[in-house]
């Protein structure tokens, strides 16, 4: 690991507020980097809408110390080789903190990136374990892990006494991740896992795979990736008469999956982080969405949203905006943010998260069951 580049950021932008005689404010710019385009741009759109309301806020509350926030947004498409090419020009146009990147498999190579270049970032999206295992001081994230995630999926499928389950996959770091640990957890209750199979993301014929599922007479099928595959799946198990129950993680739970799937997507189960918008202590900033025809309640707004305040406060707390002094603010500290209370344990994972496992409806809307 090379030596990290300290950066200090003293750009000065026309649009910031003048303090003082003929004095700009200096400005901290945070990169949001995550997918504007391709298959999961809808979860991005959640990224960038709570980031930016967090940094829109902050700025109007008189900044961090004085000094305004500059959103830097960058698309990596949830592509590990766009994420790189764009965590480099993060890095060149003196970017010191980042929330992103949403992927698991973009994620990871770009924070190699970060943690050499001397950049905090906080993730409010990757869930895979292995982002934080290789104990960098830089990485953050606002999400809970898949080790978290999926026994809660697992465990919830063994109180439903299944006979047979499949796991599927996408075969990326995020979709074969949470597979993974929800497959553990069902072999250890003595559950039969009669299949463990990868598909290709992008494809869109999934008749062999609905093929061996009926010949596997599973009566429940747990899904890895995004809602792109499995709403395809969804839809052409339905058209084969497929009788099983469907399960994934937060990668489904879009909306655009019911225009993908249509009435197939109803009863699809699937595991969220809690309804943080649904909280009493968060309406404020509900109606703060609302009133710019936004959407809280997407499970990515409001941890982006937390990511870029956790990043003010660090930086408040430690009295510094150098990224390594604020990483040591973020682990001593304790925070409340519309996520709840976040405090990190050594590797910048939360010390606690909760998932929620919903119910999903064909018009959108979910119910919690656990």
């Amino acid at each position: 690991m090379s030596t990290p580049i300290k950066k200090l950021v003293t750009a000065i932008g026309t649009s910031i507020a003048v303090m003082g005689a003929g004095h700009a404010a200096a400005e901290i710019k945070i990169g949001i980097a995550g997918p504007m385009t391709g298959p999961v741009a809808q979860y991005g759109d959640m990224q960038f809408s709570g980031a930016r309301m967090a940094i829109e806020r902050i700025n109007a509350d008189g900044g961090v110390d004085g000094e305004m926030l500059e959103a830097v947004e960058v698309d990596d498409v949830c592509d590990p080789k766009q994420a790189v090419t764009v965590a480099n020009r993060l890095v060149n146009e003196g970017v010191r903190y980042v929330v992103g990147h949403l992927c698991s498999s973009s994620t990871q190579p770009a924070s190699d990136i970060y943690e050499d270049e001397g950049i905090l970032m906080i993730t409010p999206a990757s869930t895979s374990p292995d982002i934080t295992e290789r104990g960098y001081e830089l990485v953050f994230r606002t999400i809970g892990l898949d080790s978290m995630q999926g026994p809660v999926a697992g465990k919830h499928l063994i109180s439903l006494e299944p006979e047979r389950v499949a796991v599927v996959h996408d075969k990326q770091q995020y979709g074969e991740g949470i597979a993974t640990s929800v497959r553990d957890t069902l072999e250890d209750a003595g559950v039969e896992v009669a299949m463990f199979e990868g598909i290709t993301a992008g494809d869109k014929d999934f008749s062999s795979l609905i093929t061996k599922l009926k010949q596997a007479d599973v009566d429940y099928v747990y899904y890895g990736g995004y809602h792109p595959e499995l709403g395809l799946i969804l839809r052409q198990a339905r058209s084969a008469d497929l009788d099983a129950v469907f399960m994934g993680p937060e990668g489904v739970g879009n909306k655009d999956i019911n225009t993908i799937a249509g009435d197939a997507a109803e009863g699809l189960l699937v595991t969220l982080p809690p309804s943080f918008d649904e909280k009493e202590e968060n309406q404020d900033l509900v109606k703060a969405f609302e009133e710019k025809d936004e959407d809280p309640s997407g499970p990515f707004v409001l941890t982006s949203y937390s990511a870029v305040q956790l990043i003010a406060e660090g930086i408040e707390a430690a009295g510094s905006t150098d990224p390594f002094d604020v990483a040591e603010a973020l682990r001593e500290g304790t925070f409340q943010t519309p996520i709840g209370t976040v405090e990190y344990d050594s590797k910048g994972d939360m010390e606690s998260f909760e998932f929620v496992v919903y119910e999903w409806h064909s018009d959108g809307s979910k119910t919690p069951v656990n």
